[in-house]
């Protein structure tokens, strides 16, 4: 079971201590969700951002009034992933205080070259790849026209960095801080773990109450990022019940092993219900009903098509499913012959 404990909730500029050294406040985004929650850990001389909200100035004003409360300067700037409400506003408050960026190496490496854009290469591969999916012209001209969406919402990243990786231990107020990466979400996504405390940083990589976005993009259509997650969930599965998991979206709470399970059942059942589905060739656009009861619109379309090819990719390497194309070059999906249990 997941328990909640009873913090106060911070609102717009404020903090709330969760246990000895560690704070957290909220960032709004202008997002269907709509918050983000960031946290502060304190150092001997200083004060680690984790998870930094997007560019903007309303994020920076916030910031601004965070760091105007605290007793000590910010000696350090840790982001979990690339995505933008976690890297958006890293570069503009490296530079104001001087400090380093702490990421992983995929995870900084790929943020710098989704902020660069094209770079006058061709979309051909983008545009074919959401073809083959079966994507109204319409759809596939908006969401591969190249227009810096990312670079809207992330400042210009550091030129360089520290790497953080699985394993690696900060020392924080002589605490010792462990990484633990999860994968699937994003490539190498670093959550934070102290064992003295018995807390938990999770980023997205495990939320209360939904599942993250595991998703395949046009960047790497033959990715299997489902495989990753369901993997790297295990160990921390392997985590005290009582450890305050805090997340990225949504409350703290205490009950990891239960929601890592929770998470691996929900994918599960998805694949297969997709494999009961498949019987008869479908389409992605074809499967989306059998994993999303809702209507989907606007940029849900494009997160919801990212993770159904992520569902039947990993059924494919799996030899779950079989793909075939049709004339047009869209891909059809059926269940092969052989009947397979899911791993």
């Amino acid at each position: 079971m997941l328990n909640f404990p009873d913090f106060t909730l911070p609102t717009e500029g404020s903090l709330t201590k969760l246990v000895d050294g560690v704070y957290w406040l909220r960032m709004p985004l202008p997002f269907e969700l709509n918050h983000i929650n960031l946290y502060l850990i304190e150092d001997d001389d200083g004060w680690f951002i984790v998870d930094t909200g997007v560019a903007g100035k309303r994020t920076a004003k916030l910031w601004e009034q965070i760091t105007q409360q605290l007793d000590k300067p910010i000696c350090g700037v840790i982001v979990t992933h690339l995505h933008p409400d976690h890297i958006g506003q890293a570069g503009t408050l490296c530079e104001k205080w001087q400090v380093p960026l702490y990421m992983t190496g995929t995870e900084y490496y790929t943020a710098r070259a989704l902020r660069g854009g094209y770079q006058g290469a061709s979309n051909t591969p983008d545009v074919e790849h959401y073809r083959s999916l079966g994507l109204d012209n319409s759809i596939i001209e908006k969401i591969t026209q190249g227009g810096g969406g990312y670079s809207q919402i992330v400042d210009p990243i550091p030129v360089s960095f520290i790497r953080l990786h699985d394993g690696k231990t900060l020392s924080i107020n002589k605490r010792n801080w462990q990484v633990m990466v999860g994968r699937g979400h994003s490539p190498e996504h670093a959550c934070l773990y102290c064992e003295e405390l018995n807390i938990l940083l999770s980023g997205d990589h495990i939320l209360p109450s939904i599942s993250p976005n595991i998703g395949v993009y046009s960047t790497e259509p033959m990715a299997n990022p489902l495989d990753d997650y369901l993997r790297t969930l295990v160990p921390f599965g392997e985590l005290p019940a009582e450890t305050l998991c805090c997340p990225a979206h949504g409350l703290p709470f205490t009950g990891i092993p239960h929601r890592a399970n929770e998470l691996i059942s929900h994918h599960q059942e998805h694949l297969s219900e997709l494999l009961s589905a498949c019987k008869k060739p479908l389409t992605v656009l074809a499967c989306l009903p059998v994993l999303f009861k809702r209507e989907l619109v606007g940029n849900q379309l494009f997160f919801a098509v990212a993770e159904c090819v992520s569902h039947l990719n990993y059924l494919l390497y799996q030899d779950k499913l079989e793909r075939t194309s049709d004339e047009n070059g869209v891909y059809h999906y059926k269940t092969a012959e052989r009947e397979h249990k899911i791993n």
